[in-house]
């Protein structure tokens, strides 16, 4: 096995040490198993990029009623300009 040092939030600490208690596993342990969920999944963790898209959503305001259906029209005559 390779060393490897990593930091985590408060929060994921507080939850890991709550799951080792309760599945009689060792913190590492439990960060290798869902390492190898990861990898197994081929799948990256989308969520904080739903996170970020949302907070924007209702942001902007514009006087044009129909920016979410002709949004790319708009946005090739603006780039064209």
């Amino acid at each position: 096995m390779v060393r490897t040092q990593i930091q985590l939030t408060e929060e994921q600490t507080k939850k890991l040490r709550e799951m080792a208690l309760e599945s009689h596993e060792s913190i590492a342990s439990l960060i290798r198993r869902a390492v190898d969920q990861f990898l197994l999944s081929g799948k990256r963790d989308r969520s904080h990029l739903f996170r970020i898209a949302e907070s924007v959503v209702g942001k902007y305001k514009s006087d044009k009623g129909d920016i979410s259906v002709k949004h790319d029209q708009y946005l090739d005559k603006d780039f064209d300009s």
